[in-house]
């Protein structure tokens, strides 16, 4: 598997991350071992992560299987803080102290001294300077290797770089983090040319959409989908409109012509976008996994690729940009 830079930093990742949002509830320890195996073994290395993931529980596996399975140094650990899951309320706390906290106990649950990725979950109530001032702290102790945002619209992106890039000392920004599909592409209006412009690394979140571009709700919901599932259903129902069934249907006939899956052509598209450094997939098991790893060399020819902007939204205009440069 090819690697790519985070942005302006030193830092290489592979072209896709291996994300963990379902380990500890949807995703066990076994199918969980089975999956980072394969990653690494196909030269994988980007592992995406946080503290409210399965409430711990996806950094408590990570931490047994670099102590068992893989070895630490072969991954880029990846970690959030600032957001929490309490009494099936979401709650946001990005001041200094709740940080500080949250690094401390995912360093404890993955069972290492460092992240190398350290990312403000969202943005919060406390002053961006506080939150900042957190991140500082755990770059200067040897804790966080890099420093990222997720979550962050356009100007909060540009503003939290900026100010860490304003006095000699603070800790860069080297990445950013939202939602980007062929179902989701709001991110090209601000959010990817504000990445581009401050040379920061971008890293996706959700580019199956939600899964629904797999193609498996175009007949109904299937028993154990995300979709029916009570915990993840309110997740996926906004995809499984009429809108979002049409560019499905779309993406499963350039598949078909392709002799690749939906999620395969998806999966592509997000990958070779401008701006992108690595997309973060999350499956549950090997069998949703190796279909990515098996798509690790392949590209969409340049008019598959015309062909589902128009479809999805129009062309992208970055994609000047990017050739441009």
């Amino acid at each position: 598997m090819r690697t790519r830079n985070v942005g302006e930093s030193g830092l290489q990742v592979s072209q896709f991350g291996l994300g963990t949002l379902t380990w500890g509830r949807d995703t066990d320890y076994r199918d969980a071992r089975a999956m980072l195996r394969a990653f690494v073994e196909a030269g994988g290395n980007l592992v995406d992560t946080a503290a409210a993931y399965g409430r711990g529980d996806a950094e408590r596996i990570i931490g047994k299987l670099i102590h068992s399975e893989v070895a630490r140094d072969d991954l880029v650990i990846a970690t959030k803080a600032g957001f929490s899951i309490q009494a099936e309320d979401r709650v946001v706390d990005t001041s200094r102290q709740a940080l500080l906290a949250d690094l401390h106990e995912s360093l404890r649950r993955l069972a290492t001294d460092h992240v190398d990725i350290w990312q403000l979950h969202a943005w919060g109530d406390a002053p961006l300077e506080e939150s900042l001032a957190a991140i500082d702290t755990a770059v200067n102790a040897g804790e966080v290797r890099y420093a990222g945002v997720s979550n962050f619209v356009g100007w909060q992106i540009a503003q939290a770089a900026t100010w860490q890039k304003a006095f000699p000392g603070r800790a860069p920004i080297a990445s950013a983090q939202v939602e980007y599909s062929l179902l989701a592409r709001n991110a090209e209006m601000e959010v990817i040319p504000a990445i581009m412009s401050l040379g920061l690394g971008f890293f996706p979140w959700s580019p199956i959409g939600r899964g629904v571009l797999t193609a498996q709700y175009l007949t109904g919901v299937p028993e154990g989908s995300r979709a029916s599932a009570k915990h993840f259903s309110w997740f996926v129902e906004p995809y499984l409109a009429s809108r979002p069934r049409a560019i499905t249907k779309a993406v499963k006939v350039a598949a078909d012509g392709l002799d690749l899956t939906p999620a395969q052509v998806a999966f592509l598209w997000v990958r070779d976008a401008p701006g992108v450094t690595a997309p973060l997939l999350g499956p549950r098991n090997l069998a949703q996994l190796q279909p990515y790893l098996d798509a690790a060399e392949a590209t969409l020819p340049d008019a598959v690729i015309a062909a589902l902007d128009d479809v999805t939204g129009g062309p992208n205009p970055l994609r000047g940009i990017q050739e441009a440069i």
